[in-house]
C-alpha cells in the first residue's frame, strides 16, 4: 500500500473508562508516536463504560466528563482540535467532539484504524475500510477463548484485517498459549517515546518500586482442565521473603489492598503505600517511576505459567527512564536481551542475584536499560515494525508529513 498523501490513523482506546497515569500513558505514546511518523491521528472511544473514578458523587453526566478528560489529555499532548471524539453507543446523540457523521468518514478513508487493548465492539463502520487492526495488551484470554470454540469471540475479531498481541512469545515451542489457524496473531510491545520519560530523571532512592493492582479476584480462565490466575497478589506472596535476603529496600505502590495486605508485607519487610495518590496524575507517576532505583515486579499466572511473553509497559517505562528491572519471567527472555539492565526470575535466588548485580554496577545496569528502551521499545521501532506488516512504509508516511 504506497501512500503519497498525509494517511488518517484513528485509535479507538479506553482512556477515560480507566484514567489511570499509565493506561493514559500507554495509549498517548501511540497516539503521539503515529503523529510524529506523519499521520493524522484521531482518537476515538465509544466503550460505553461510566469514568467512575472521574466522577464525583451523585454525578450523572458521564459522557460529559469523559468527554471533558479526554479533551484535556489531547490538548496536553498536541492533538489539534477536532481530532478526538466521545460517543455513546447507547445514545448516538451523546456525541462530544468530531461529529458521528464526520467520523465516519474518517474511519472509511483511515489507512489504519487500532482497537488499542481489543477494548472496542467493532462496528461496521470501523472496519469500512478494511484497515481495523486488534491490538491485544493482555494476551491470553482471546487466545484460550478461541481454543475453547467461543463463537463469540470469533464474531469479534472477524471485522479486523490483522492481529497484533503483546504475548511476544506466542508461536514459541515452549509458548503454551493456544494458536488459532484463522486469526494469526503477531507478536509486539509497548511503543515508547523516549523524549517523555527523558525529562523525568531524578536522582535514584534506595528503593526497587512498582506500581499495581495487588488483588483482583476475578478473570481466572480455565484451560484445558487448569485454571490460571489474573490477580498479582497469588505471585507476590510467593517472594515475601525478599527484603531479608537484600540489603536494597523495596517498596510497593497498591489499590485495591486492604490494611490487613498491608501490614503483612510490612511484617516481611516491604515498604507499602498507597497508590491513589499519583495514580490520577500522569507527572507524579512518572516522578515515582524516575525517582525510583529500579523495578521489582512479577507478571500474572496466566503469563508466567503458559510463557506468553507478555512484558508491562509500565517496565518499559521504568527501562527508559534508565531504571532497571528485574522481572518474573514470563517468556520475553526468548525476544529481550537480559542480564545486562533487565532480568527475568523464577525462583527468589534469581531475583538476588540480580538484584547484586545491579547494585554492583547501578551506572552500567543504569545505561543498560535505557539502551534495552530505545533499541527495543522506541516507538519508531514498535510501530514501524506494525506497519512493515500492514504493508504500510514508514518512510512513505514520514515523506507525507
Amino acid at each position: 500500500m504506497h501512500i503519497t498523501t498525509r494517511p488518517k490513523a484513528v485509535v479507538l482506546g479506553l482512556t477515560s473508562k480507566m484514567p489511570l497515569a499509565g493506561i493514559t500513558l500507554l495509549t498517548m505514546q501511540y497516539v503521539v508516536g503515529l503523529r510524529r511518523l506523519g499521520f493524522d491521528v484521531y482518537y476515538v472511544e465509544e466503550h460505553g463504560k461510566m469514568p467512575w473514578l472521574l466522577m464525583s458523587p451523585g454525578r450523572t453526566d458521564g459522557a460529559a466528563v469523559a468527554a471533558a478528560f479526554i479533551d484535556r489529555l489531547m490538548r496536553r499532548f498536541g492533538l489539534e482540535e477536532g481530532r478526538w471524539a466521545f460517543i455513546s453507543p447507547h445514545d448516538r446523540d451523546q456525541c462530544y467532539g468530531v461529529p458521528d457523521t464526520a467520523l465516519n468518514t474518517v474511519f472509511r478513508e483511515a489507512a489504519l484504524v487500532l482497537n488499542l487493548h481489543g477494548g472496542t465492539i467493532p462496528r461496521p463502520e470501523h472496519a469500512a475500510g478494511d484497515r481495523l487492526v486488534y491490538v491485544g495488551t493482555d494476551p491470553v484470554e482471546v487466545e484460550v477463548s478461541l481454543d475453547n470454540g467461543d463463537q463469540g469471540i470469533v464474531d469479534y475479531l472477524d471485522p479486523h484485517c490483522a492481529f497484533f498481541t503483546w504475548g511476544e512469545n506466542y508461536g514459541n515451542p515452549d509458548c503454551l498459549v493456544p494458536t488459532s489457524d484463522r486469526f494469526a496473531f503477531i507478536p509486539s510491545r509497548q511503543p515508547i517515546v523516549m523524549d517523555l520519560w527523558e525529562p523525568c530523571q531524578g536522582t535514584p532512592s534506595d528503593a526497587f518500586t512498582t506500581i499495581g493492582n495487588w488483588r483482583q479476584p476475578y478473570r481466572a480462565i480455565t484451560f484445558r482442565g487448569e485454571v490460571y490466575h489474573w490477580s498479582k497478589h497469588l505471585e507476590f506472596t510467593k517472594f515475601l521473603e525478599l527484603p531479608q535476603r537484600c540489603e536494597s529496600a523495596f517498596e510497593l505502590a497498591l489499590i485495591n489492598a486492604e490494611e490487613e495486605d498491608h501490614r503483612m508485607l510490612q511484617s516481611h519487610g516491604w515498604r507499602t503505600r498507597d497508590a491513589g495518590s499519583f495514580s490520577l496524575d500522569l507527572d507524579a507517576y512518572r516522578h515515582y517511576i524516575a525517582c525510583s532505583r529500579g523495578e521489582f515486579t512479577v507478571a500474572k499466572d496466566q503469563n508466567v505459567r503458559l510463557r506468553s511473553g507478555w512484558f508491562s509497559d509500565r517496565s518499559a517505562s521504568y527501562l527508559a527512564c534508565g531504571r532497571p528491572v528485574v522481572t518474573q519471567e514470563t517468556g520475553f527472555s526468548n525476544i529481550l536481551p537480559t542480564g545486562d539492565g533487565l532480568f527475568a526470575f523464577s525462583t527468589v535466588d534469581e531475583i538476588v542475584e540480580a538484584i547484586a548485580a545491579i547494585d554492583s554496577d547501578y551506572a552500567r545496569h543504569s545505561n543498560a536499560a535505557r539502551r534495552i528502551a530505545r533499541e527495543w521499545f522506541d516507538y519508531r521501532v514498535v510501530l514501524g515494525a506494525m506497519l512493515d506488516h500492514l504493508d504500510i512504509r514508514t518512510a512513505d508516511v514520514e515523506a507525507s508529513a
